[in-house]
């Protein structure tokens, strides 16, 4: 039997960075278990050139990577997500749209690669290490056997896996 498709929205304030890579990860490596996107709550409009660039050197595809506001995903036609992920402290304390079908929701916090200053090599490595920690909670979020937990052992293990690979 083949298990469901579960819809991700991962949010960032920007959706330049971040939110970007975990929406790249889930996608490429979560074995079509998922189908991500992401947005931001006020988007720059352009996705950062080092994620592009890190995602790409990886071998994950990039084509309709955009920055894009939440509220294309809040209107008719817009898809049902069974999770959404906040990975950024400013979209976590923002007031979020209702989103309908009661999503899990969770805060998996990283560091903006975005805002690092310093050389290319300096925000290469913050890309790097960002991409790391996202990739390691895709691969516990992928991992978990959601067709069998019940909602509140659910959101036990999102909140958890929002604390690891710090």
């Amino acid at each position: 039997m083949t298990e469901r498709v579960y819809n991700i929205l991962f949010i960032c304030t920007g959706n330049s960075a971040r939110s970007i890579l975990a929406e790249a990860i889930a996608n490429h490596r979560g074995d079509g278990r998922f189908h991500a996107y992401s947005a931001g709550s006020q988007p720059v409009g352009h996705v950062n050139p080092h994620a592009i660039d890190l995602l790409t050197r990886l071998g994950i595809p990039v084509d309709g990577l955009r920055s894009k506001s939440w509220d294309e995903f809040t209107g008719p036609g817009a898809p049902s997500f069974d999770f959404i992920i906040t990975v950024c402290d400013n979209a976590a304390g923002e007031a979020c749209p209702v989103w309908l079908g009661h999503p899990h929701t969770a805060h998996w916090g990283v560091p903006d690669p975005a805002h690092v200053e310093g050389t290319d090599l300096d925000k290469a490595a913050a890309f790097r290490e960002a991409f790391r920690v996202l990739d390691h909670r895709v691969s516990l979020l992928k991992n978990l056997p959601l067709s069998s937990l019940d909602r509140l052992a659910l959101q036990s293990q999102l909140t958890a896996i929002g604390k690891s690979g710090q």
